[in-house]
């Protein structure tokens, strides 16, 4: 055996090359790790498609019923090309076969729904996406086709047997799941009871006795209330979705392994999805390209029982709900797009920028910029497999409460998450919560997480959130209380020069108040108890903070970490960047390329906006004012401008601005020498974005 062998052999892979040594950072625990090959990364990546069908500029009316004709017209593998231009899209468009939907670019070509969303309000007169790629609205697998698992399914297997294969056939995307098998176990945070399996994999957001916090469940066998099937069939929150390679008798073989196990004992199930009830036989090789959507209300685009499906290079803005949502869908991509500035930044699904839900797996996010949103992502029974890679997010808020740093990077909120890793990211935070349960086997590599958000303008109240001054929690890495076995590895925690009052590490009761690396095991509840068998399983090695200004091993000695943990070589969009881009050992960090991307309309290192994506609309100074105030706004690109007055019975009191003007930064005065005194308000109409706030005249 070789001598670095022989040291690091409890935690690392050796692969022996003739004299040398090559290591491969793997747990000993076998469950912690899982074969990451996600997206379209396996079938060659997305189809470049050239064929144009139909050519579509936007009409003066709802270009809806144009643009759907189009596409269930349009050939398999051929595009339905639309011009620059705003579309009016007041219904949702459905792609449910093999074709793409390709604009002129981001920013020329705009889907533009104004019965949806508007800024700083929480409801809209409709409630829909955009666009959905799949067979229909609320696709899901079919109940009637469940078939019990005749033996336990093993982590890694490629098949799975059942008690009866008839169905089942080669082609087909299939849903394997088990029952959560909770019971009343004692609560780790003291509060009674708390409904979990007895190892914990899952658990509910749900006590005894009850708390005002808990979600709408019922104890008993399955576990009953809506909650137990919010995102998953009932009580079955760990799940996968596989695509069937080929059928053998009562053995249904996949073309990826299994995730993690599903046992007999739980009542594991493999169910169809058919064209029965809501229909849910998913659409293949279906993509949006190059565009801009804006004022969705329900999802901008959404994937349902979708596979190996895109969006490429898309901007979604001003949304109400999840701006890009995967539901029921397997090895989908999401690449090179801009997902920001939900319009009402509020928990309870109403600004996720990012959402996967009922199963989806092997998912590839890569290459994107989410910023400006409640949650920057979520994922709800769903995860596996998938990969959040070489993605810049930022600036996740609570509109009402600037003050507190949301959740960053995560693969939580909702029960059942699991093996979804993160590599390669940029992000103000990564952290697990368990608002509706836990999540588990997540892996989090070669990242950088800095601990504070950006600057900006929170666009409710017109404040500037800046986290040098008191806000929090402040934190590198996180974890609430059941988040467990989760593995951080080779990350840079924190940024030279901005750590001052920082610790390493905050556990218990008043943890939150700490600005710390690590907030494992945490709770936000008074009295913010600590559960410490939570930070007892996850790994922690390799990974440098600059608190301590160096590099940690706290479950294994040190060893070389390998570039990537999903990808074979240096991606393409890294260009003449150095990859990978984070150095764990020396805690500098390179060029990321959508962070890259994302400063080129910034100044001051990201931390104030010059120039937006979509045109934003400044609070006029002074406010109150009398008799004269300055309003401000950006365009990102040229176009029609309309800025308005009106007062609170919706009356115009005057136009300021009625006219083509170019990209970049403009102002315009209002005087309002003979307007009486009151609340007024303003309101931005340019480039497909419309945006309001209110004014105070006072005399």
């Amino acid at each position: 055996m070789s001598r670095c062998a022989s040291v690091l052999l409890q935690t690392v892979l050796f692969l022996l090359i003739g004299e040398s040594c090559i290591a491969q950072y793997v747990p000993t625990d076998s469950m912690r790790f899982t074969q990451w090959n996600p997206g379209l990364n396996a079938v060659g990546g997305i189809p470049i498609r050239q064929s144009i069908y139909r050519t579509l500029s936007p009409g003066g009316a709802d270009n809806t019923d144009t643009i759907q004709a189009a596409l269930d017209a349009c050939p398999p593998g051929m595009v339905v090309q639309l011009t620059a231009g705003s579309f009016l899209v007041n219904n949702y468009l459905l792609i449910s076969k093999n074709i793409t939907l390709r604009g002129a670019g981001v920013g020329l070509t705009i889907l533009r729904k104004t019965n949806g969303a508007h800024i700083n309000v929480d409801t809209a007169a409709s409630y829909e996406p955009i666009i959905i790629i799949g067979p229909g609205r609320w696709p899901g697998p079919d109940e009637s086709t469940a078939q019990d698992l005749s033996s336990d399914g093993k982590k890694g297997a490629m098949s799975a047997t059942v008690k009866d294969g008839g169905g089942f056939a080669a082609g087909q995307f299939v849903l394997l799941d088990e029952l959560s098998g909770a019971t009343w176990q004692p609560d780790r945070l003291g509060r009674g009871s708390i409904w979990a399996s007895n190892d914990y994999r899952v658990v509910w957001q749900f006590h005894n006795p009850g708390l005002g916090f808990d979600d709408p469940l019922v104890a008993g066998t399955p576990t009953q209330g809506d909650a137990a099937s919010w995102f998953c069939r009932q009580d079955r929150p760990i799940t996968e979705i596989k695509e069937v390679a080929s059928v053998s008798g009562q053995t249904i073989n996949f073309t990826t392994p299994l995730h993690t196990e599903y046992r007999t004992a739980r009542i594991a199930q493999l169910t169809r999805y058919t064209n029965a009830g809501n229909g849910g036989v998913h659409v293949t090789y279906a993509g949006v390209e190059d565009l801009t959507t804006t004022g969705a209300s329900s999802g901008a685009i959404q994937f349902e029982c979708a596979a190996y499906c895109w969006a490429k290079n898309v901007e979604v803005t001003l949304t109400l709900g999840d701006a890009i949502g995967l539901n029921n869908s397997f090895r989908c991509e999401i690449r090179d797009s801009y997902i920001h500035d939900a319009v009402w930044a509020q928990p309870g699904g109403a600004g996720y920028n990012i959402s996967i839900g009922g199963g989806s797996s092997e998912i590839l996010f890569e290459n994107n910029v989410s910023v400006r949103a409640n949650k920057v992502m979520v994922a709800r029974c769903a995860g596996a497999g998938s990969v959040f890679g070489y993605n810049y997010v930022d600036d996740g808020y609570i509109n009402t409460i600037g003050g507190w740093i949301e959740i960053g990077l995560n693969a939580s909120h909702m029960v059942g998450p699991h093996h979804v890793l993160f590599e390669g990211n940029y992000g103000f935070n990564w952290d697990s919560d368990h608002t509706h349960g836990n999540s588990t086997y997540l892996t989090v590599f070669r990242n950088w997480l800095r601990g504070t958000r950006a600057r900006f303008t929170n666009p409710l109240t017109g404040q500037l959130i800046d986290d040098t001054q008191d806000n929090g929690p402040k934190r590198c890495i996180g974890a609430t209380a059941y988040s467990s076995w989760m593995t951080f590895v080779g990350n840079v925690l924190g940024a030279q020069g901005e750590m001052g009052g920082w610790h390493y590490e905050s556990t218990g009761p008043g943890a939150m108040g700490q600005p710390a690396i690590w907030l494992l095991g945490w709770d936000d509840v008074s009295p913010q108890p600590y559960d410490s068998v939570t930070v007892g399983t996850e790994i922690r090695d390799g990974n440098w903070d600059w608190v301590q200004s160096r590099q940690s091993w706290h479950n294994s000695s040190p060893v070389n970490l390998q570039s990537s943990l999903y990808l074979k070589s240096k991606p393409a969009f890294f260009g003449t960047n150095a990859w990978p881009w984070v150095d764990p050992s020396s805690g500098q960090v390179g060029v990321l390329p959508a962070k890259a991307r994302f400063d080129m309309l910034t100044s001051l290192g990201g931390h104030s906006t010059a120039l937006p994506l979509a045109a934003e609309l400044s609070q006029n100074y002074p406010n109150p004012f009398n008799p004269g105030t300055t309003i401000r706004y950006e365009l990102p690109r040229a176009s029609h401008v309309r800025l308005i007055v009106f007062d609170v019975l919706g009356r115009e009191v005057r136009t300021l601005v009625n006219t083509f003007e170019q990209a970049g930064r403009h102002e315009a005065t209002f005087n309002a020498q003979n307007v009486s005194s009151g609340t007024y308000f303003y309101r931005l109409e340019a480039g497909g974005s419309v945006e309001t706030r209110k004014l105070t005249v006072v005399k």
